[in-house]
């Protein structure tokens, strides 16, 4: 394929999936990862890590539900009540060591606490998750969290929230989370949460 053809669906691909590795980028040009790097170099694209961190610094709603440190996972997009995306590697310490595969509770947690995040309240807990994991997640692999606000019941504190997880463009998780909310602003639920729980 011409360079300048290549060029065209490198900028396209990293367009439509900015988290997208040097790697997948590989495989879909048929080309190899040293050309990718000059090709990115050439258009002036940053790679991977650059691309995550620029857009972890673009403003985007702050989480009121729980501190930024408490979420798994690294928030990359949020628009409170709407939508988020979080973004999780997973590293030796989330696999179990004889097979390399992600422990199940560590792709929970970043789609939960992603699901928590997203809400726009002080207090928000998750009552119910009806979950599916789609297929094992490996040691190295990126999990690509983006939850949906579906929506939002005022009358009994609750918000549906829709939470699908990728790996590329492969789903590996899906979730349908019920997240308690405290209804009250900043004066009133956090008795109304004590009486719960």
């Amino acid at each position: 394929m011409p360079k300048r053809q290549r060029h065209q669906q490198l900028a396209q691909h990293i367009e439509e999936n900015p988290f997208i590795t040097d790697r997948e980028l590989t495989r879909l040009l048929k080309v190899s990862i040293q050309t990718i790097r000059l090709d990115r170099m050439e258009l002036g694209i940053p790679e991977l890590r650059e691309r995550m961190k620029l857009m972890a610094e673009r403003s985007y709603d702050s989480v009121r539900s729980l501190p930024l440190h408490e979420v798994i996972g690294e928030i990359v997009d949020l628009e409170l009540d709407k939508s988020g995306i979080s973004i999780f590697e997973i590293r030796e310490e989330h696999v179990f060591s004889r097979t390399g595969i992600a422990r199940g509770h560590h792709v929970f947690a970043q789609a939960n606490s992603l699901a928590v995040a997203v809400i726009n309240d002080a207090i928000a807990l998750t009552v119910t998750a009806d979950i599916r994991f789609i297929r094992p997640v490996k040691l190295g692999e990126k999990c690509i969290a983006k939850a949906y606000v579906r929506s939002i019941s005022g009358e009994r504190g609750k918000s549906k929230v829709e939470l699908f997880t990728y790996v590329g463009d492969e789903m590996v998780f899906q979730g349908n989370f019920v997240i308690y909310r405290s209804e009250g602003e900043a004066d009133g639920g956090g008795d109304e949460s004590a009486d719960r729980h």
